[in-house]
């Protein structure tokens, strides 16, 4: 089959979109806008023409920014922020806290199938949200390990993702797409049977099987908690370590203090060698535990330094009001990308930061000082300010606290924002009005009943999904109209001649799999879907049976951190390695492999 050269151009624009949605020095909102413009452009410049003299206009691959899918997308991001934000969960959330007292392997179960079953409605983010600070304050007080369910909820909430069509906007893009591309719509719940029960298999797997394959991790999460931090060390006039030489300095912290530079100004930093002369005004930078950090406070009486001065009076440090907490910088929050300075941190939540801990990165220079070092998602601020302004802090939900001192929040509208989201998926359910339409009003309905404020939606949004959602549609519709998925679905046709319907449409899913752990699963599922089609129909197949091959796969999002976001906040919050996800997550994919491709394709008769 000849491949089209603006074919060509379409399948290596793709490779290079999927490449670089890896980086993790550029920003995904980035690498997705510039995947879309330069598909613009390059479209532009070079006119393509169909066989049937049609010209495609540059201008559609801007058409994502108003998808059905991507409406409804944004419509659910802000009513299941609602929840969150009027802590409408909370009672699941204390119950199932409480179930720990009695029998904590029965509670392992329960939290696992309640996890899974509020997925399968409400996007699984806050879902994870709500369930890690609580089951790490149950290990803390338990003294146990929380490795053994904080990755297992973590993935039961991706396998009730899986189970209609709202469960996570994968489902929703393959869907709209299939609709788009003349398949007859799929309902919210039509896929709910296959995908439950493989889901019940994965349930036991986590519940039985994967705690005894992660090792014990330690509960890094009291208020005194073991986590390396960097931070800054200002010396005060007449302080101990004014006037000193770095060695005397470790001395009289017996040893303990490491030095990794001394900031002299703004600009100059000096190499910290055995006989540098200390002096008032210089920052020493220092990576320990916020124990550590606050003794050599007292101990050099110097202070953590934040946000350009001095911890004064107006901000103190030491006061017995103050309480250190430990804020993750999650999908939600206003951090990503910017700094402290950039948002007025210490003057809008009045909390001082004290240092910031970066998973499996050692932050050996902030030559900007704390306030200036931009933040990344995943990181971990240690903050230290009065329990009313933690308290503060997890009402807005800007941040996942993991702190233990502060309870959950709750509002009296919370039982206004579980009526609004019940009503908005019913609608649906029923067919009264397409999803995007009752999302959307489902949000509206929000806002206007006080569950939300107009502030609150811009929060709720998040810049990477919408992006990465317009980029992944705009390789769709190159790939489609240059007839690139035609060759590709010819193609894995031609290499998979002469093997089963089911091993075709397993291998199908394989590689969907594969692509979710590497790349983001929206660009997979979409790029995925067209091809799965075209697929279907050169094998004369139900159509349907590929597309959920594409669904299904996308979703598996089991075998590393960085395949999904709630990953990213188990693997900080839990301490698990890369490895661990590898443990656990493996044999979960093949055990959803196997299973829906013995029940799907029997459902469809091949």
């Amino acid at each position: 089959m000849q491949l089209d050269p603006h074919a060509m151009w379409a399948l290596g624009l793709t490779v290079f979109a999927l490449i670089l949605f890896t980086r993790e020095r550029i920003p995904l909102e980035t690498s997705s806008l510039m995947v879309v413009v330069i598909l613009a452009i390059s479209f532009q410049v070079f006119p393509y023409q169909n066989s049937a003299g049609q010209t495609l206009r540059p201008v559609m691959f801007f058409a994502g920014f108003a998808h059905e899918a991507l409406v409804a997308v944004c419509g659910l991001m802000v009513a299941g922020y609602a929840l969150v934000r009027t802590g409408a969960l909370d009672p699941i959330g204390r119950g199932l806290a409480k179930l720990w007292s009695f029998s904590p392997m029965l509670s392992v179960l329960i939290t696992l199938l309640v996890s899974a079953l509020l997925s399968a409605v409400v996007n699984n983010t806050p879902i994870v949200v709500l369930l890690l600070p609580i089951m790490l304050n149950v290990a803390i007080r338990t003294k146990n390990s929380p490795s053994g369910i904080l990755m297992p909820m973590g993935l039961a909430t991706l396998l009730g993702g899986m189970t209609t069509t709202i469960g996570t906007s994968t489902n929703l893009l393959v869907v709209s797409v299939a609709s788009d591309m003349g398949l007859e719509e799929i309902g919210m719940f039509d896929f709910f049977m296959p995908a439950a029960l493989a889901g019940l298999i994965g349930i036991v797997y986590l519940w039985l099987i994967a705690p005894k394959l992660l090792p014990n991790r330690t509960p890094n999460l009291e208020n005194s908690g073991p986590r390396i931090f960097t931070a800054h060390l200002h010396v005060k006039s007449g302080s101990f370590a004014d006037g000193k030489t770095l060695t005397e300095i470790i001395e009289k912290t017996e040893g303990a203090i490491q030095v990794s530079g001394i900031r002299r100004s703004e600009n100059t930093f000096t190499v910290p060698l055995p006989d540098a002369k200390i002096r008032a005004g210089d920052r020493l930078l220092v990576r320990d535990t916020p124990t550590q950090l606050k003794e050599y406070e007292r101990v050099l009486g110097a202070t953590l330094y934040s946000k350009g001065h001095e911890v004064s009076d107006d901000n103190p440090l030491s006061e017995d009001s103050q309480h250190l907490a430990e804020l993750v910088i999650d999908r939600g929050s206003p951090m990503i990308h910017r700094t402290l300075n950039e948002v007025h941190f210490s003057d809008v939540y009045q909390l001082v930061t004290l240092a910031i801990h970066r998973k499996g990165k050692v932050l050996e220079n902030m030559p900007q000082g704390i306030a200036k070092t931009p933040l990344r998602l995943g990181d971990i601020l240690l903050v230290q300010g009065s329990n009313e302004s933690i308290e503060e802090v997890k009402n807005r939900g800007h941040f996942l606290v993991l702190d233990a001192t502060t309870e959950l929040p709750s509002t009296k509208y919370a039982g206004r924002a579980v009526i609004i989201m019940g009503l908005t998926i019913l609608a649906a359910a029923l067919g009264l009005v397409p999803i995007a339409i009752s999302a959307v009003a489902g949000a509206l309905a929000m806002v206007l009943t006080n569950c939300l404020k107009w502030q609150d939606i811009q929060r709720a949004l998040s810049a990477q999904v919408i992006l990465i959602v317009v980029a992944s549609l705009a390789l769709g519709t190159a790939l489609t109209q240059t007839g690139a998925t035609v060759w590709v679905a010819h193609e894995f046709v031609s290499i998979t001649a002469g093997m089963s319907d089911r091993v075709i449409f397993s291998g199908l899913m394989l590689l969907m799999a594969i692509l979710t752990n590497i790349v983001s699963n929206n660009a997979a599922a979409v790029i995925g879907t067209p091809i799965a089609i075209s697929i279907a129909t050169q094998l004369g197949l139900p159509p349907e049976a590929f597309v959920l091959a594409v669904l299904f796969g996308a979703n598996m999002s089991f075998a590393t951190p960085m395949a999904y976001q709630t990953n990213l906040l188990v693997m900080n919050a839990g301490g698990y390695t890369f490895m661990d996800f590898v443990k656990a997550g493996v044999p979960l994919t093949i055990i959803m492999l196997v299973a829906i491709s013995l029940i799907v394709p029997m459902m469809y008769g091949f």
